[in-house]
């Protein structure tokens, strides 16, 4: 699994048009899902992303959670993330999950996220999704196991 957490002002997903998912403060995560991912492999992460600590406190060190900022989660699912470009100019995706098991475990990593006392908005898997965010920083932190 393997996520990409960017802290931001705000960001929202939309499909056709219509706004499916919108946040304020907090982290956009891009979720990546490949074969020999597992519930285990989604609770590692879950407890890090919840518990990640790239808000600046009051001496401008990163050192706040996203618990401490009361800030939320926008999370897309994203399978590119798993894109083999070592072949050739064209992407092979042959690593990503296939789409029945990575929607059972983007949607177990969503819910573990709401168990931890964080608001989660979501995009819709599968769909073809525009998202807007403004990163705050730019704050960019690439997680996998």
């Amino acid at each position: 699994m393997k996520l990409v957490v960017q802290r931001v002002k705000n960001a929202s997903v939309k499909v056709e048009g219509k706004t499916v998912g919108e946040i304020e403060q907090g982290f956009l995560v891009l979720l990546g899902v490949t074969h020999t991912d597992t519930k285990e492999t989604a609770d590692y992460l879950v407890k890090k992303l919840c518990n990640l600590r790239i808000f600046e406190d009051e001496n401008e060190k990163m050192n706040l959670s996203l618990k401490d900022v009361g800030g939320k989660l926008l999370i897309v699912s994203q399978f590119t993330l798993y894109a083999d470009c070592t072949g050739g100019n064209r992407p092979s995706f042959v690593n990503a999950a296939k789409p029945d098991m990575a929607n059972g475990l983007y949607e177990y990593f969503c819910e573990k996220c709401k168990e931890n006392g964080i608001e989660v908005q979501k995009g819709i898997f599968g769909a073809d999704m525009k998202v807007s965010l403004l990163n705050d920083g730019p704050v960019t932190i690439i997680l996998e196991k």
